[in-house]
This record gives structure tokens, C-alpha cells and sequence, in this order.
């Protein structure tokens, strides 16, 4: 039987993979855990697993920003074209991130909450915009630790309300 420091061990384990592959469900594994594991403090939950996920989406936040070289297969290659029209669409959103900073820090904190559009797309897309590091790691944890902690509490606010 696992001890509350393994299941959140685990926890952190897969959250951090599900960061990096999506096919991975942290939430099914949250709800699963809750309905099934020991008692463990809704918020220890929601902070173990959005430590996870921001410290996951780093990678995909630096490989974007070209601070971490990726393997060969995962590089484009340069044909020396300007890009179309999804190319001029990146280059307006780097420039609204950068002169509109809380324009930026409210996508990142509805992302990472609600997952619309996807905080993998955004980790990438934010890494790639130069978004400073500080306004990622704030507003990924704040919308991630919401979301998880809505997650944790949810199956107990369901049998309290029934």
C-alpha cells in the first residue's frame, strides 16, 4: 500500500508526463486518486500536480524558445521561405504579447485553467513569443493549481450536494 508521499510522488510523476505526452490524463488519474486514495489535502493535491505540469510545459516552453536543441527529426527544416499566412499570425501574437502584457497574462491563466485554447499549444507558442519566464511560471501554476484544485474537491462537493 502506497504512504500519502508515494501516491503524491506518483502524482507529480504523472503529471509531469502528461505535460510532455497528452495521450497521458492527468485528470483521470486525479479523480481516480481522490475517489480511491487516502485522505490527502485537496490543495497538496492541486500544488503537486501543477508543479508537475508547469515543470513539464518548461520543456516545451524552452525547446520553443530554441534554449534547448532538439533532436534532428523534431527540427524544421529551413527552406528560406517568409512563412504564410499562420506565420504572419505568429508574428502579430509575439508582438501583442510583448506590448500587451496582461493581454498575455490572461490567455496564459484562461489556458492553463481551462485548457482552451490547449496549454500544450500555449507552453509552445508563449516559448516561441519570448513571453517572460515569470508571467509563464505565475500564470501556468495559478491556472493549473485552479483547475486541479476545482478537480480534487469536485467528488466530494458531488456526494456533500447529493
Amino acid at each position: 500500500m502506497l504512504t500519502v508521499i508515494g501516491l503524491l510522488s506518483t502524482a507529480f510523476g504523472v503529471s509531469v508526463a502528461s505535460a510532455l505526452l497528452p495521450l497521458i490524463s492527468v485528470e483521470l488519474f486525479a479523480i481516480g486518486l481522490v475517489l480511491n486514495g487516502p485522505e490527502i489535502p485537496w490543495w497538496l493535491l492541486a500544488v503537486v500536480i501543477a508543479t508537475g505540469q508547469i515543470g513539464g510545459k518548461l520543456l516545451h516552453f524552452y525547446a520553443a524558445r530554441g534554449a534547448i536543441r532538439l533532436p534532428k527529426f523534431f527540427r524544421r527544416k529551413n527552406t528560406g521561405e517568409k512563412g504564410g499566412r499562420w506565420r504572419e499570425w505568429l508574428e502579430r501574437f509575439r508582438v501583442n504579447c510583448q506590448q500587451r502584457p496582461v493581454w498575455t497574462g490572461a490567455v496564459l491563466l484562461v489556458s492553463a485553467t481551462a485548457s482552451l485554447p490547449p496549454f500544450a499549444a500555449v507552453a509552445v507558442i508563449a516559448g516561441w513569443a519570448k513571453v517572460p519566464l515569470s508571467t509563464f511560471v505565475i500564470t501556468g501554476f495559478i491556472g493549473r493549481f485552479v483547475r486541479f484544485g476545482a478537480l480534487a474537491i469536485a467528488p466530494g462537493v458531488i456526494v456533500a450536494w447529493l
